[in-house]
């Protein structure tokens, strides 16, 4: 009686390998640069939520709200703390971000406060608005 075998043989699990460590090696690179396009889209983020709340707090001002802030000659970093003095729902991270500049005096224009990225060291500007509070 003949008995008939089934499985792979030694060089097809051994080409298996190959092909599986030839996909390894040209898909880590590609991971390995996501944490730079991470971070980079993360500071984007800061600046549009900051952004945000600098036109929301301004409308508000313009329209009478009382829980509007103040952000005329004011420090950057003071207007983008959290409550009671800033502008934004929580301060950046202190960790993470660090914030310079002031604020003008011309209510309804919008001057530059520059974020700087910890981490990478990037640094770039968002647009804040001065704003009196009625």
């Amino acid at each position: 009686m003949k008995r008939e075998q089934s499985g792979f043989t030694l060089i097809e699990l051994v080409m298996v390998i190959v092909i599986l460590g030839i996909l390894a090696a040209v898909a880590i690179p590609k991971f390995i640069n996501l944490s730079t396009q991470a971070d980079t889209a993360a500071l984007a983020g800061v600046v549009g939520a900051v952004e945000s709340a600098s036109a929301i707090n301004y409308a508000g001002a313009v329209a009478g709200n009382p829980s509007a802030v103040s952000t005329v000659s004011a420090a950057c970093a003071t207007i983008l703390s959290g409550p009671p003095g800033g502008i934004l729902q929580q301060p950046l991270d202190a960790s993470q971000y660090t914030v310079s500049g002031t604020v003008g005096a011309t209510a309804g224009t919008a001057y530059p406060c520059t974020i700087t990225q910890v981490s990478t060291s990037v640094v770039t500007s968002a647009q804040v608005i001065a704003a009196i509070a009625p």
